[in-house]
């Protein structure tokens, strides 16, 4: 078909000067004082949940991010579990989440006993339909105790997840509006988004918590890890201690004060995570080149689009995403099979979480959006070395 024959012309010949038998999506880019790091820490034996790396990454992502305060995790999901604890998310709370999404939010409100509660999402900020939402919490729910209570399924809703896709941001500015209207507190999922701003504040600092991901495929790696941030000084001591198995201090004694969680990040991955941070400037730069130049082999192309982001936001162009016109929906599929037949890898958008079967049963507000952007959306390979391959000027 044409739109596979124009993927030849432009993509394949580019990936063709590439020395690599398969590209993957995302790959780390290790080019500082990771080796450096990682031995200081194994001659140390300074390795596992103490060392000196913690702080230096905790204090260097405060900086970075201007966070007042952040608490390292061993992932992105357990951040997102303690964070929406410390928001005060019980048994039987309403959880808002988008539809599209990673099943991080969705399982860290069921591990609480909570209920995830699906939103629709829009195709301008591939993140929740703020138009949908308001008309929903007007038409469903009233102030009851001082808290959001839903009419129509008799439970209050404690808490909003909104989600910043791929690193572009989602409309924090009006979520936030609405959660202060309704009392809703606010989780940023922040975990594509190391790097990414709006409005000169970096994502994931605009709610009450925000969840950072430093998984092998992200921006930056700490091989598997995460990160809370907060302003709030209360949230990051209840997160550290909840981390830390709730264990009380004692030069000996094992004591605890409450149910625990063993989520604390290895020093030996902090380690990594720092060094990578430490250049974190020079790899958004080449994320841009990356970006800017699949925009350029691609712009006379009148079968997708790929996304820019909204007005305002300075993204990290984490996964280079295009977006399918409407009339080539059916060539979805085939387009991705195509690009994999090729060692190119090439991968869709989650499945939205009202198409996942353990979370059919929980409510969802219209989803006609988010299922037809769930059949437009490819991810192409994005790794930042991929600088190296363009032309345009560096």
């Amino acid at each position: 078909m044409k739109l596979e024959n124009d993927l030849k012309k432009n993509l394949l010949f580019f990936f063709s000067k590439i020395n690599k038998k398969k590209l993957p999506l995302h790959e780390p880019f290790f080019f500082g004082n990771e080796k450096k790091y990682l031995s200081e820490c194994i001659s140390k034996n300074a390795v596992a949940s103490v060392g000196n790396f913690i702080k230096k990454f905790e204090d260097s992502l405060k900086k970075f991010t201007g966070a007042k305060y952040c608490v390292l995790f061993c992932n992105g999901t357990s951040a997102i579990h303690i964070g929406l604890q410390t928001l005060g998310v019980k048994k039987n709370d309403e959880v808002l989440i988008p539809n599209i999404n990673y099943i991080a939010s969705a399982n860290a409100s069921l591990y609480l006993n909570a209920i995830p509660h699906f939103v629709n999402v829009n195709l301008d900020s591939l993140g929740i339909d703020i138009l949908q939402l308001k008309k929903y919490l007007k038409k469903n729910t009233k102030i009851k105790n001082n808290r959001l209570f839903n009419i129509k399924t008799k439970r209050y809703i404690t808490a909003i997840v909104p989600l910043h896709l791929y690193g572009y941001p989602c409309q924090i500015d009006e979520v936030l509006k609405i959660a202060k209207v309704y009392k809703l507190k606010v989780l940023e999922d922040a975990a594509e988004s190391v790097g990414s701003f709006f409005k000169k504040k970096h994502l994931g600092t605009f709610g009450d918590v925000g969840a950072l991901s430093f998984n092998g495929n992200k921006i930056i790696t700490s091989g598997g890890g995460g990160a809370l941030i907060t302003n709030n000084e209360k949230i990051a001591i209840q997160a550290r201690k909840l981390a830390n198995v709730a264990k009380k201090k004692h030069s000996w004694k094992m004591v605890f004060s409450e149910k625990g969680y063993n989520y604390r990040m290895p020093n030996i991955n902090a380690a990594l995570g720092f060094s990578q941070l430490q250049k974190i400037k020079k790899i958004l730069s080449y994320k841009k080149i990356v970006f800017k130049n699949y925009k350029k082999i691609f712009s006379d192309n009148k079968y997708f689009s790929i996304y820019s982001g909204l007005k305002d936001s300075s993204p990290n162009h984490w996964l280079v995403t295009i977006i399918l016109k409407k009339k080539y929906i059916k060539y979805h599929e085939s387009i991705i099979k195509f690009l994999i037949s090729k060692n190119i890898e090439a991968r869709p958008v989650w499945k939205p979480m009202t198409k996942t079967n353990y979370l059919k049963k929980y409510p969802a507000m219209n989803s006609n959006t988010s299922l037809d952007i769930a059949k437009r959306i490819i991810n192409l390979p994005s790794s930042a070395y991929l600088y190296k391959y363009f032309n345009l000027k560096r």
